[in-house]
């Protein structure tokens, strides 16, 4: 059963991963990973381990709050995208095709359209 704290993780990114990530999208290089991270995290077929670590990366990701606030110029990111590299190094072997293919084409929807 998922503690109070993964619950509430899960539900952050949930209902703020997608409007933060096509706020941000042009403006981190890592936006397609990102984007793979979460449908790696939500596939049932990730094991548990692997989907927590993930959503834990990705409720930092949202939070706008962190170690280095998301609206500093050029730096606001640079944990984010520290804590989500160091989270997909972890991973990597559950990273599927079908995930990365998924991202690449959400930034290729039209609602990226113009963020990319």
């Amino acid at each position: 059963m998922p503690s109070d704290r993964e619950s509430s993780d899960r539900a952050r990114v949930l209902r703020d991963f997608w409007p933060t990530i096509r706020r941000v999208a042009r403006n981190i290089p890592f936006a397609e990973d990102a984007i793979a991270a979460y449908y790696c995290a939500m596939d049932r077929e990730t094991p548990g381990h692997v989907r927590l670590a993930l959503i834990a990366a990705l409720a930092y990701f949202v939070t706008p709050v962190d170690a280095m606030p998301d609206f500093l110029p050029l730096i606001g990111f640079a944990d984010d995208a520290s804590v989500l590299a160091a989270a997909l190094a972890n991973v990597r072997l559950h990273m599927k095709d079908r995930h990365r293919d998924a991202a690449r084409r959400a930034l290729e929807d039209e609602e990226f359209g113009e963020a990319r």
